[in-house]
């Protein structure tokens, strides 16, 4: 469904038992609400599940200037406003991870308990540089110019060779992002300084990591998890960046075994 949240006209989904407690999904750039598809399925037996395409993603709407965190996470909150939802678990991967730092920051009273998949708190040594670049090749050539390149840092070499089915759904996600959206996004992450703010994040929390993961690697998880007191950390053998796609398996019961700790 469509909502207007925020200022902006966001695509959104709400499933699940009525009654049951909210999760709140929140993907990496370049993708869409559906790259959650495995973990909704599961989950909305016996959760009520929120998911949405960031501005600029998927089928939501998109603005110009450059996106911050505190913009994104509001999107957020103005999406559970939509819904009445003043509580909710929170699952993020990659920004979508940055996002639920932040929105875990501004928003701590609507928060039970907080997943951080494939993310980041700051940028790792050398990649400054990486998100200009990024941000030109998408401005001057398109979003398809960043696609192969993309691929090979979100999965293991390989690990796509016998599911095409997988490999033709993300490049469709990719494609679909317009360039207000990746580069607006591509801002934020650019900008990312979580790193001393986390500290103050109480809520109990989950960190999920590919051990092959480059753009978002094993030390900067272990970075989160050293700032935020009493988090768990999970490093998944054989896995990069799109656990939740590529490692359905792993990725939801270690969400499952987190939410249920959690209530």
């Amino acid at each position: 469904m469509k909502v207007t949240a925020n200022g902006v006209e966001l695509d959104t989904r709400l499933e699940g038992p009525k009654d049951a407690p909210v999760v709140t999904l929140s993907h990496s750039l370049c993708c869409d609400l559906t790259a959650w598809d495995e973990l909704a399925a599961d989950l909305m037996k016996d959760y009520r599940v929120l998911r949405y395409s960031l501005r600029g993603h998927g089928k939501s709407g998109a603005t110009k200037e450059p996106y911050d965190f505190k913009l994104l996470a509001d999107d957020v909150a103005a999406i559970q406003d939509v819904y009445d939802i003043t509580k909710s678990h929170f699952v993020g991967l990659s920004i979508g991870g940055m996002i639920g730092q932040e929105f875990a920051l501004q928003y701590p009273e609507r928060l039970l308990s907080l997943v951080i998949s494939s993310s980041l708190c700051t940028l790792p040594d050398g990649a400054a540089a990486l998100w200009p670049e990024r941000i030109r090749s998408a401005s001057e050539q398109g979003i398809a110019s960043l696609v192969d390149s993309t691929m090979d840092r979100w999965f293991v070499a390989g690990s796509l060779d016998d599911r095409p089915e997988l490999d033709a759904r993300v490049r469709k996600m990719f494609l679909e992002t317009s360039i207000e959206g990746y580069v607006g996004c591509s801002h934020a992450i650019a900008g990312i300084d979580l790193k001393d703010r986390i500290t103050a994040i109480k809520a109990p929390t989950l960190i999920l990591v590919g051990r092959e993961d480059m753009g978002t690697p094993v030390s900067s998880s272990e970075l989160i998890h050293r700032q935020i007191e009493g988090s768990k950390l999970v490093i998944v053998d054989n896995a990069a960046h799109q656990l939740a796609m590529d490692k359905p398996e792993i990725f939801n019961k270690e969400v499952r075994k987190h939410l249920a700790a959690a209530a």
